[in-house]
């Protein structure tokens, strides 16, 4: 981190070549959104207060993105240009002095390692600025890079404003600049909208401190796709693959087994301990850890969660804003959602949905069954088909099974109602009170036997007309 370094990120348009309704800093790859992606970047050259976000589009959907990180906002209120995104916050930034890094928001791949070199090679320099360009073999979009006879920089040529000799260059700036920031605010209020968007263009700013007398310098990026800006969809897919092939390798790296790797989706803040298995297809996403020797099925999606060692995840289960404690077993096909708390050695079986629920350490419930804010103890057996109903089309109300007790198939818990510890419930009843420990609960109707009953049923049928039936 330099103390000198102030960052700005330009983050004001809508970007309408994503043809969406969403600003275009708010898509995410990777996990994240870009602006997350660029702000967490620009943190690990400069400190928060020395970071500022111009906003404009969506404004405070930005700002809440990015707002817990400590950064600073100016609001760029009528989008007339790079240059004028800039200079908004000139009140503020002009103060600062040292050295002014800009680049834009939607670019989520460039390395801190490229705005360091960036800030080295302008502090050891005397020019007033230096800019990150590319040899790109299809430049077309991207400004050009102007040089006299002796290689020294001369201006940047936008693309809508090239002549057919300067469009045959190469070399394109790809929209990374640092600054002194003393000669960037004497000779800011020189730029004028001369050019066809009729716009404020940043890299006239290059062309103006040339013609002051000052020096302007280049750094070459060694790896040009790590620096392109997010202008479409495709763009945007092209770096979520790029953020995912980078996470799934360090992780692999770091002893985890992801099989086939190229199906997997592993977002870039979630954590896995080692020799955890991935199986293809899995997703493991937003801020979950997962922890040693577990092994995550086939198609299942973890998001937001916390899984300890030794935790068994088998195929095609969703799990969100969940914890698993050691050695528990869920799935395949179980879901299991906010806040759902298995305690160790507890088991969650096919079809059995968890929202709300805490299942104690032991526990069953293996089949079809759905458990709703409940707290259920340690060594209970849910029987297959269980249901707790916890809404009556207001609130919702609370289940508590006491340890040990055991639930039959079928069973409907009508909440709020609490079951005592080692109660037995019989298969199929509706539980509407509570049941004392070590009863048995039996919640249906008595079974009543016609003898004959079907047998003259199917006669009676059998001498109907046919029109009648």
């Amino acid at each position: 981190m330099d103390s000198r370094a102030t960052v700005v990120i330009l983050a004001a348009g809508l970007g309408t070549r994503m043809k969406s309704r969403q600003a275009k800093v708010l898509h995410q790859a990777g996990g994240r959104k870009l602006i997350e992606h660029t702000v967490d970047t620009a943190l690990q050259i400069a400190s928060p207060e020395r970071v500022f976000v111009v906003v404009g589009h969506q404004a405070d959907k930005v700002r809440d993105a990015v707002g817990g990180r400590g950064v600073k906002f100016i609001e760029q209120m009528e989008q007339k240009g790079t240059g004028h995104a800039v200079t908004s916050g000139r009140a503020v930034l002009s103060q600062l002095g040292g050295l002014l890094i800009i680049y834009y928001g939607d670019c989520p791949l460039i390395p801190a390692d490229v705005l360091r070199a960036l800030v080295e090679k302008q502090s050891q320099s005397n020019d007033a600025g230096t800019i990150v360009t590319a040899m790109l073999d299809d430049p077309t979009g991207y400004g050009r890079v102007i040089r006299d006879a002796k290689g020294s920089v001369q201006a940047v040529v936008e693309q809508r404003a090239g002549t057919p000799e300067q469009l045959a260059i190469r070399e394109g700036n790809v929209g990374i600049y640092c600054f002194q920031a003393e000669a960037f605010w004497k000779h800011s209020g020189e730029l004028r909208p001369n050019n066809p968007a009729r716009e404020y263009y940043l890299t006239d700013m290059v062309e103006l401190l040339v013609r002051a007398g000052h020096a302007i310098g280049a750094l070459r990026a060694q790896h040009p796709a790590d620096l392109m800006g997010i202008n479409n969809r495709l763009e945007l897919a092209a770096a979520d693959r790029t953020f995912r092939d980078r996470k799934v390798r360090e992780l692999m790296i770091d002893g985890v087994t992801i099989q086939k790797p190229e199906t997997v989706s592993v977002d870039a803040q979630a954590r896995i301990g080692i020799d955890t298995v991935i199986e293809p297809f899995a997703q493991i996403l937003g801020s979950t850890v997962i922890g040693e020797n577990c092994h995550i099925g086939a198609g299942s999606i973890v998001r937001d969660s916390t899984l300890a060692d030794d935790v068994e995840v088998h195929a095609f289960s969703s799990i969100d804003a969940s914890r698993l404690e050691s050695g528990a077993r869920v799935g395949p096909y179980a879901r299991l959602r906010m806040g759902a708390h298995v305690e160790p050695g507890a088991h969650v079986g096919n079809f059995v949905e968890l929202k709300k629920t805490r299942l104690g350490a032991g526990a069953k419930a293996m089949h079809l069954a759905y458990l709703g804010d409940a707290a259920i103890g340690a060594g209970v057996n849910i029987g297959a088909g269980t249901i707790t109903c916890n809404y009556d089309g207001i609130a919702k109300h609370p289940t508590h099974i006491g340890k040990g007790a055991f639930v039959g198939s079928n069973s409907t818990l009508v909440a709020p109602v609490e079951i005592g510890e080692g109660a037995y419930l019989g298969a199929g009843s509706v539980i509407t009170e509570g049941v004392p420990a070590d009863a048995l609960a039996l919640g249906r109707a008595r079974q009543l036997n016609k003898d004959g009953w079907a047998r003259k049923r199917r006669e009676k049928t059998q001498k109907e007309p046919l029109n009648n039936r």
